[in-house]
């Protein structure tokens, strides 16, 4: 039997093997459906839960003009940083999360490694996926006018060339850390160039 990917489809495919199933299997699988039907209501209580979080406050509204930053990643970095001053420079705050690459220098000559992965995992796993998401953006952007690019979209597509997929990503979380620091210190909107 093959299940489709998310929990709605697989509900469907269920309810399809309940009616042709024998009453044996039918008393296995109703809990398990009564199951995912309260985890999806569980879910949905907690993004409306974040989402007047998010409404409420000032610095979650400002990072949620960031693109690739959704309700949750702006919520966790507004919950997880209780004072972005403490960070002098957007380096140290991507340096916090661990998106910048390691510097291996001397002299006259600078390296700069892999990203160094060392922080909040969490946090940086979700600037991750938005970056993964703004970069999907850019390239349907791309696909549709490419005359519409914005300059962070340029930017990314332009890395993607020069390197790969997954290091674009990462550069763009980076970008994004960044950004957020930005947006936050100075107190307002992410503005689109």
């Amino acid at each position: 039997m093959h299940l489709p990917a998310g929990s709605t489809g697989i509900v469907s495919r269920l309810h399809q093997v309940l009616d042709q199933a024998p009453p044996l299997l039918t008393g296995s699988l109703e809990p398990v459906l009564d199951e995912i039907g309260d985890l999806e209501s569980r879910i949905r209580r907690i993004d409306r839960t974040l989402a007047e979080a998010a409404k409420r406050d000032a610095t979650a509204q400002r990072l949620l003009t960031i693109p690739g930053i959704g309700v949750i990643t702006a919520t966790a970095l507004t919950g997880s940083v209780s004072d972005i001053h403490v960070f002098r420079r957007a380096r140290q705050f991507s340096a916090w999360l661990g998106l910048t690459p390691r510097e291996y220098s001397s002299g006259q000559s600078r390296y700069l490694g892999r990203v160094s992965k060392r922080g909040d995992r969490y946090l940086r796993m979700l600037l991750t996926h938005g970056a993964r998401s703004a970069l999907l953006a850019a390239h349907r952007q791309a696909s549709k006018d490419a005359s519409n690019l914005t300059r962070l979209q340029r930017w990314v597509l332009e890395v993607e060339c020069r390197t790969n997929h997954n290091k674009a990503t990462v550069a763009l979380a980076n970008k994004l850390g960044r950004i957020v620091w930005s947006v936050w210190t100075r107190e307002e909107d992410y503005r689109v160039r």
